[in-house]
């Protein structure tokens, strides 16, 4: 029953209406134009001597019948051509105008239509919050309109529920954890000897709650980069940041015999933005170029400043790699595996962070596998405004 029902201000009615009105006085027009041009008197005089005096016979009179009736064909075939013309001329006049006309309507019809595209656009993670709140006839747009705002109002509610839930499983995962650390050394704090099977195995599930902990490190800083509002902001030298980062693994560095080279770290190349996570994203670049890595390798960290931007480079030797594989090492849990990178520890999620937070600070990260050997890491950031890093 809902389809026989009477139809209401649609967006289609309006269309037909509207366009059914423009080309309707195109029409009516066409028709005006056309009627002056017929009623138009024809004032040209035609060829020719006036009519000789009628004669008595009527051979004569035949003759002048003739002649005129071909002057008033002549007559009728110009005045046929003038009409046909300014027919032309008239449709064609008609339906320019009617193009503009229907171009202006048209616009002024979807200009809410454009206006829902251009505040779609603007909403994203951070400001969930907004809607498109337009106003109008309830018509096919308002429902658009309304469709996209309770689409909006389902994220907001969907981001906040997994904030809430990633701030409640990292309160609620580290107290099993600390727990089970305390176990491990109140087992082996005993007077009396421990087994060297129970250290075996304590060994192990400290490693692994080792692993754990950082797994659960990496995911928070995944979710507060992608869907945390970015507090504390403030400008950053990302030289220093780089130069902590190498100082953090100089003990592995060595361990592993790697050939670390700097450039331009003592450079003051500002970025903007929020501290905690923009070392994080260093020291996860840094991380990654050293453990994945070979034993006696290189690895070469540089950040250099140009208009606008600010980059820090992370580059590794090691074995070739695939361009389509590292495309998805940005991703996620997303790992090569040892028998390439030569490491099967980690957790897949460096990289990822480091993605992650260049986004939120409005960069980006680049991941190329280098010819000869190993992965370049490029970041790219806005440079913090020389006042402000002043």
């Amino acid at each position: 029953m809902s389809r026989w029902r009477r139809p209401g201000r649609t967006v289609r009615l309006r269309f037909t209406l509207l366009y059914a009105s423009v080309f309707l006085a195109s029409g009516i027009g066409l028709l005006v134009l056309t009627n002056l041009l017929a009623s138009a008197k024809n004032t040209q005089v035609a060829p020719g001597q006036f009519p000789p005096a009628p004669q008595p016979d009527l051979t004569a009179a035949q003759e002048q019948i003739h002649d005129l009736q071909a002057r008033l064909a002549d007559v009728e075939a110009v005045q046929s051509r003038r009409l046909l013309v300014g027919s032309l001329i008239a449709l064609v006049v008609m339906g320019l105008v009617s193009l503009l006309l229907g171009r202006l309507i048209s616009g002024r019809v979807l200009r809410p239509l454009r206006t829902i595209t251009a505040a779609t656009r603007r909403i994203s993670a951070e400001n969930l919050h907004e809607r498109l709140a337009v106003d109008g006839p309830a018509d096919e747009v308002k429902d658009l309109a309304d469709t996209v705002d309770g689409l909006l109002a389902r994220l907001e509610a969907s981001f906040a529920a997994q904030r809430r839930f990633v701030a409640n499983a990292s309160h609620e995962l580290r107290t099993p954890l600390a727990t089970m650390r305390a176990s491990l050394d109140v087992a082996e704090a005993k007077p009396e000897p421990v087994p060297a099977q129970t250290a075996v195995l304590a060994g192990r599930v400290r490693t692994e709650l080792d692993r754990v902990d950082r797994l659960l490190d990496g995911l928070l800083a995944l979710a507060r980069a992608q869907h945390g509002a970015l507090a504390d902001q403030a400008p950053v030298a990302l030289g220093d940041l780089a130069g902590q980062a190498l100082a953090a693994r100089a003990a592995d560095i060595q361990a592993r015999r790697l050939t670390a080279v700097a450039a331009g770290i003592a450079q003051r190349a500002w970025t903007e933005g929020n501290v905690t996570l923009l070392a994080r994203m260093a020291q996860n670049l840094v991380d990654n170029a050293v453990l994945h890595n070979q034993d006696g390798g290189w690895l070469r960290v540089a950040v250099a400043a140009t208009d606008g931007m600010v980059e820090l480079v992370v580059e590794s030797g090691g074995p070739a790699l695939e361009q389509a594989q590292v495309d998805r090492l940005a991703s996620p849990f997303q790992r090569l595996g040892a028998d390439r990178v030569g490491s099967d520890d980690g957790s897949g999620l460096g990289l990822s962070i480091v993605a992650a937070v260049a986004e939120a600070h409005g960069g980006r990260l680049e991941l190329r596998a280098r010819p000869a050997g190993g992965l370049r890491a490029t970041v790219t950031l806005p440079r913090a405004r020389q006042e402000a890093a002043a």
